[in-house]
């Protein structure tokens, strides 16, 4: 059925997510597999929210609230937006699709940095963009080149802040003197999926910007610190204009009910997040500093992934760990050919991992 499909189709590349838990158990016949790959939260939702979602099941023979009203009335006072600035989707991937099905046509240029997140090319393909990569600098976004690279065609760029799989940021001040260079007919495209980890104290307040910018698109997601990546939801955050312009594409109902009610109660359980968030980045540097007592390189990570320099083939380093029942991200497909990317689990998960990365190298 090949020659049915339109021609652009044919070029791309599908996205290959990680493999599930159960999967590996069943084909190695492992007892335990943790899964360090996907970016996932190692702890989950709090209580509360589990305890939510289940109340709200007995509810799913009806179709869900289409605008997320109160999700959308709680998250609009927590980011002190206008609630017609938000959009919601199915993970914020979906607003990417979105971006790209409002604003690019067949022909028109969009810039994405490489490697970064490869649902920005994806999409950019199925709409028929002309897409311009930017190689990234020492794993640093190369706005200047980026600025560069802008024509009279071009309608998107796309900056993960911070970027996967790098791991890596563009500070306030990089982004105010990139901005000030950018037509306003061109759309800037945060994606802000990392947000939460944040650190660092010159990390940009995006949203703010709104005000002086109005051809900013900022997301987040709650797939990542909240732990509802198997629900997938997702939002983004611009002028009213633009929203509206994106919710002429959105699919009607595209965020079901255990999702917007289990967001709704993620908001406010900061508490719960906050003590997540601390164990995280101690695990950071836990491995932090075995990596470094192993010799290997990493880049310094604002996320909670660390890119991993292995001095080999990544590939047969990531199939040996598999067999050992952990199962990290090989970065071939972005080209990295002698790195791997890891989450950071639990202190557990970590241990296990670093054991597991000595017994293979």
């Amino acid at each position: 059925m090949k020659e049915f499909a339109k021609k652009n189709i044919l070029e791309i590349k599908p996205y290959i997510p990680g493999r599930p838990i159960e999967e590996v158990k069943r084909q190695l016949g492992l007892k335990e597999v943790i899964k360090m790959a996907s970016n996932e939260s190692p702890f989950g939702p709090s209580p509360k929210v589990l305890k939510t979602i289940a109340g709200a099941a007995k509810d799913i023979n009806r179709y869900p609230d289409g605008n997320c009203f109160y999700l959308r009335r709680a998250l609009a006072k927590k980011l002190s937006v206008d609630p017609l600035q938000l959009i919601f989707g199915n993970g914020s991937d979906e607003i990417i699709v979105m971006a790209t099905k409002v604003f690019v046509e067949k022909g028109d240029d969009v810039i994405i940095a490489k490697p970064s997140f490869l649902i920005y090319e994806i999409a950019s393909q199925i709409a028929g963009a002309k897409i311009k990569f930017i190689p990234l600098n020492n794993f640093q976004y190369d706005l200047e080149g980026m600025k560069k690279a802008v024509t009279g065609r071009t309608k998107i760029i796309f900056i993960g802040n911070p970027d996967n799989p790098a791991g890596t940021y563009v500070t306030a001040r990089q982004v105010d003197a990139f901005l000030k260079g950018i037509p306003k007919r061109v759309l800037v495209f945060f994606d802000e999926a990392y947000f939460e980890f944040v650190a660092q104290k010159d990390y940009p307040d995006t949203i703010r910007l709104l005000k002086r910018y109005p051809n900013i698109l900022v997301t987040r997601t709650f797939s990542k610190m909240y732990g509802l990546a198997g629900l997938r939801i997702g939002y983004g955050v611009a002028r009213k204009e633009i929203v509206s312009l994106l919710d002429r594409v959105r699919e009607p109902f595209n965020v079901n009910s255990l999702a917007q009610a289990a967001a709704l109660a993620a908001l406010g359980e900061g508490a719960y997040y906050r003590a997540a968030a601390k164990e995280i980045a101690r695990g950071k540097i836990f491995l932090y500093a075995h990596l470094r007592r192993m010799k290997l390189s990493f880049i310094a990570s604002a996320t909670n992934f660390i890119l991993i320099d292995v001095n080999q083939a990544s590939f047969p380093i990531s199939q040996a760990l598999l067999k050992k029942g952990v199962i990290v991200r090989d970065m071939g497909v972005w080209g990295l050919k002698s790195f791997i990317r890891v989450t950071i689990g639990s202190l557990k998960e970590n241990k296990k991992f670093i054991q597991a990365l000595e017994e293979v190298l």
